[in-house]
């Protein structure tokens, strides 16, 4: 006859068997649980930075910014200022002369420390005005030349890339180019009794002189000559930049 005292040790052995495997079981389901989770965490967290990454960016929606600084030099009296009308060409050959008068550098190559872009749209009489590429850009004795303003395509991105960080203007980046823009005029046409000069940045009338409007980073610009009835429709009020811009 078998030992109830010995039946009874092995039911209690195997009761705390049972036991310990639910509580191992339990302890493993909220590891893996709590793994699931962190995963899924870093999951969503990688996403959202890559999709941040990857995001293009935008104007805003503020209006123009002035530099307080007056213009130091006619741009009538620029070399190679172009006083025709549209379209104009990247008119590069005088592009030293220019930047020596109105004080800016030429450089070896493309500046690091101030590196923003803003977009330009330019109609005159009714007509889109293509922005030529490479505006800034010239090819001398010594090697190409770039200007801190200038373009690479015909896109209608201006690049700021300057080794030094100051406020440079839209009446700088005209100047660049060698056509003439002043409140009144741009290249062959100012205001007359029907037509005349109007500019907006992110949507909004430009009312001070808008050679004096700072460029700064992803403004959307527009340089409207004509009558009021050749305004495009509707004004372009923003701009999305490619990724990394």
């Amino acid at each position: 006859m078998a030992d109830p005292t010995t039946k009874r040790e092995r039911r209690e052995s195997a009761r705390r068997e049972r036991a310990e495997l639910q509580r191992r079981l339990a302890r493993w389901k909220r590891v893996r649980g709590l793994a699931l989770r962190i995963g899924l965490t870093l999951v969503v967290v990688g996403a959202l930075g890559s999709a941040l990454l990857l995001t293009r960016a935008r104007s805003p929606k503020s209006g123009p910014e002035y530099v307080n600084v007056a213009r130091t030099v006619n741009p009538a009296l620029l070399s190679g200022i172009l006083t025709d009308r549209p379209p104009w060409p990247a008119n590069t050959e005088a592009l030293p002369q220019r930047l020596e008068a109105i004080g800016l550098p030429a450089l070896a190559s493309q500046g690091t420390l101030l590196h923003i872009h803003q977009h330009l749209d330019l109609y005159v009489a009714g007509q889109p005005i293509t922005i030529p590429a490479n505006i800034g850009i010239a090819e001398t004795a010594s090697g190409v030349l770039f200007s801190p303003i200038h373009t690479h395509d015909t896109s209608g991105i201006i690049h700021v890339e300057s080794p030094t960080v100051r406020p440079f203007t839209l009446g700088e980046f005209f100047d660049v180019w060698g056509v003439r823009f002043t409140p009144d005029c741009i290249g062959g046409d100012c205001n007359n009794a029907g037509a005349r000069l109007r500019v907006y940045v992110n949507g909004h009338l430009v009312t001070g002189d808008p050679a004096a409007i700072r460029l700064t980073s992803h403004e959307e610009i527009v340089v409207i000559y004509g009558t009021h009835a050749q305004l495009p429709s509707p004004i372009p009020s923003g701009y999305t930049f490619p990724t990394g811009y």
